[in-house]
């Protein structure tokens, strides 16, 4: 796309993210405590960010627990 940046949001409806796990979902190997039995690696947000970071975008998360989770992606337009 030339002249407006791409953006991509996911949205869950799952039980959500605690004010205080928030910030640390883009860090390696983070796993929230009620998370810990569910498989995964805590790899998957951080390498998003970091391709998306590496092509000049942003990766950014919002979440209320009982609600769910908004990821936002985006990269920027050709300049």
């Amino acid at each position: 796309m030339v002249g407006c940046d791409a953006r991509l949001v996911i949205d869950d409806t799952g039980v959500g993210i605690s004010a205080t796990d928030l910030p640390l979902i883009f860090d390696r190997f983070f796993r929230a405590d009620r998370t810990r039995n569910t498989p995964g690696t805590g790899l998957g947000l951080p390498i998003v960010k970091r391709v998306f970071e590496s092509h000049g975008g942003t990766v950014s998360g919002l979440s209320r627990i009982g609600e769910g989770t908004t990821i936002t992606m985006t990269l920027p337009s050709e300049s």
